[in-house]
């Protein structure tokens, strides 16, 4: 194993892979619980990640306990971002899973510093925070405990069924800060589910999930994500996934086309050739500019999905971008420039610490340090 040399029981702790100037990691193990699965448990030197002020993201800090993902699904906009620990954006990313052991203890003390100014701070932007390693380390509840008792508003989006573990804590948490659930689905044919997300609980589990939560009183948005050309455009897929997302009392939802980062792009493309060797073609025209689809794809999905919003009622539950059947959808993924956040995603607006959308950030206090390292 390449980290070998970095186990506990080793006298050389040197740095992580391609991250030269940063030391933390303890030990990388393998449980029978998790096959397949390796955690490389570290001690991250800061919590909360202060995003770039010049972001579009509705939101200035995110929080990321995990780095990897064992979803693994194939069009996974974060899977370049392994790369910075010398892992690839494949295989690697679906099975060599980062932990940061003391998130909660690091996160506690930025939380108290003077210079916190109790702004909305999101977690599952980059990797989802109840994927399966969640089971094991139980990093969440520290986490959501921590940022309620400082009153810091806060969101969380996940495909991750483990979140009904904490639905009891996050409705506390409702009544301390505002507070803001998202859930991520698209593709409903079990076939296409587990070629494309094998680690992803199924559809059905996750539609409880959002019933789950919106019985408890809490908000929960869906980000309907991504939908695939050629693959779940169709409108007889849009349509039952649409009526589903409403019969399971959605607060909201968005609806994101497809897009293809590198890292992501090679993975999902080489999964596309074996699978739908057809829709290659399309996919390299689609694609050929950037990462995401063009104007045109964009507007005409937008015309499909706006009749089917009305018919389920959901056109006065989505985001604002969702609604528009002559205007553009959103065309990214949290984390990216072109976002839709639909209804009950993010914390309610004009409350104190959750500025409006638009808003410029200034610099991140000096004394939380950006974290470099482990994102």
């Amino acid at each position: 194993m390449r980290w070998e040399a970095q186990r506990l029981d080793v006298e050389d702790t040197s740095a992580l892979p391609g991250m030269p100037s940063i030391r933390g990691l303890l030990r990388s193990v393998q449980v029978p619980e998790f096959p397949g699965l390796t955690f490389h448990e570290v001690r991250a030197k800061s919590a909360l990640n202060a995003v770039p002020g010049d972001s579009s993201m509705p939101f200035p800090y995110t929080i990321n306990p995990y780095r990897g993902c064992s979803h693994a699904c194939a069009y996974c906009y974060a899977r370049r971002t392994h790369e910075w620990l010398d892992f690839d954006s494949g295989r690697d990313f679906d099975t060599q899973v980062v932990v940061k052991t003391n998130l909660v203890d690091v996160l506690r003390k930025e939380l108290t510093r003077p210079s916190w100014q109790r702004e909305h701070v999101a977690l599952g932007t980059n990797t989802d925070p109840y994927q399966r390693a969640e089971g094991r380390y139980r990093l969440m509840p520290g986490v959501i405990e921590a940022l309620a008792d400082s009153g810091t508003p806060f969101s969380v989006l996940t495909k991750g069924t483990l979140l009904r573990r904490d639905v009891p804590l996050l409705a506390q948490a409702a009544q301390q800060v505002p507070v803001g659930l998202g859930i991520s689905m698209a593709i409903w044919d079990d076939d296409l589910h587990a070629a494309l997300e094998p680690g992803v609980p199924s559809p059905r589990a996750r539609l409880d999930l959002v019933r789950a939560l919106t019985d408890a009183g809490l908000p929960c948005g869906v980000f309907l994500a991504p939908v695939l050309p050629g693959l779940t455009d169709d409108e007889a897929s849009l349509d039952a996934a649409l009526g589903a997302i409403a019969a399971a009392g959605a607060t909201g939802v968005t609806v994101i086309p497809l897009h293809l980062r590198p890292g992501a792009r090679e993975w999902f493309m080489a999964w596309l050739a074996g699978a739908h060797p057809a829709l290659v073609p399309r996919y390299e025209r689609l694609y050929a500019r950037r990462a995401y689809v063009p104007a045109e794809y964009r507007a005409w999905l937008s015309r499909r999905v706006a009749p089917l919003l009305t018919r389920h009622g959901l056109d006065r539950r989505s985001s604002g971008a969702a609604r528009q059947a002559d205007g553009p959808i959103a065309t990214g993924v949290p984390g990216d420039e072109e976002i839709g956040f639909p209804n009950g995603s993010l914390p309610t607006r004009g409350l104190p610490g959750v500025e409006p959308p638009g808003t410029r950030r200034p610099a991140p206090p000096k004394d939380i340090p950006e974290q470099l390292s482990l994102l």
